[in-house]
């Protein structure tokens, strides 16, 4: 193939296919830099891997990075987490929506470019991916009706803090009935009066065979459900009233355990703020 053909090939996938702005998808990666990589890590993917390894993907069209101080990790919840071991792994969160429809396609370029990326020699190996996964959305709830930024604005609106929530129904059988739940009762409660303007809900969906090998396989696929909660405060400031008792509630219920309740507030670009805070 031709230099020419391939350009060529750019007008006719825009041409065709879905184009609308839901993000249908998304990608939520935790990553937790290894012990005096803190710098490097932040200024590799600030400075590089957020731009060529996502933003300039066909498909990706908003994205966010969050930071866990050692202060917003020692509020995490359950002690015991079937995601993070320790609960306080994984300073860094970033999250990517993806626009519907379109997730076959951005898969194919994001494999693809990932392998180049680490033949030429552009990734930080001195990482852990605490939890990574491709999801599909679910749904969107949101505290003031029809008011407010929609779900595709909420990675480019200012929002002060964000939760990452994730819960995992008691079987596959179940998760439809966890979902129910959490729309029709628990989220518009949680809501209703506090500093989260919206929540969406998200399933995790497999990663492809011939992903990167230090990305491990999604666990929980049939059963697990994750949350990101967008706050309009610093979440120091509502965790007690508002996120503290999300795990008995989940139990209470009798539908599913929560896994994870973690708080992050959004990075500075091109800074390295917070960096000397994750220890």
């Amino acid at each position: 193939m031709t230099e020419d053909t391939r350009a060529e090939a750019y007008g006719e996938l825009a041409a065709v296919g879905p184009y609308g702005v839901r993000p249908g998808h998304a990608l939520i990666t935790m990553v937790e830099p290894h012990p005096g990589q803190e710098y490097a890590y932040n200024r590799w993917y600030e400075d590089d891997h957020y731009y060529a390894g996502a933003m300039a993907m066909p498909w990706m069209y908003a994205g966010r990075r969050w930071v866990a101080t050692r202060e917003l990790q020692l509020l995490r919840l359950p002690e015991k987490s079937a995601v993070a071991q320790p609960v306080t792994a994984g300073c860094y969160l970033s999250t990517y929506w993806i626009t519907e429809g379109r997730y076959d396609h951005h898969m194919k370029w994001t494999v693809g470019i990932n392998k180049r990326l680490n033949r030429d020699g552009r990734v930080h190996q001195a990482r852990t991916h605490v939890f990574t996964a491709f999801q599909d959305h679910e749904a969107t709830v949101y505290r003031d009706g029809a008011a407010g930024p929609r779900d595709f604005h909420a990675l480019d609106h200012p929002y002060q803090g964000l939760v990452l929530e994730v819960i995992d129904a008691e079987s596959p059988e179940r998760r439809p009935e966890l979902l129910e739940w959490l729309l029709a009762r628990r989220l518009p409660r949680a809501l209703a009066g506090s500093p989260a303007a919206l929540v969406t809900v998200f399933r995790p969906t497999p990663l492809p065979g011939d992903r990167m090998t230090y990305v491990k396989q999604v666990e929980g696929v049939d059963t697990r459900l994750t949350l990101l909660w967008f706050l309009e405060d610093d979440p120091r400031a509502c965790w007690a009233e508002r996120f503290a008792g999300a795990v008995d509630e989940a139990a209470d219920a009798g539908l599913g355990r929560v896994e994870l309740v973690a708080p992050f507030i959004p990075t500075v670009p091109g800074t390295d703020r917070y960096v000397d805070q994750l220890r």
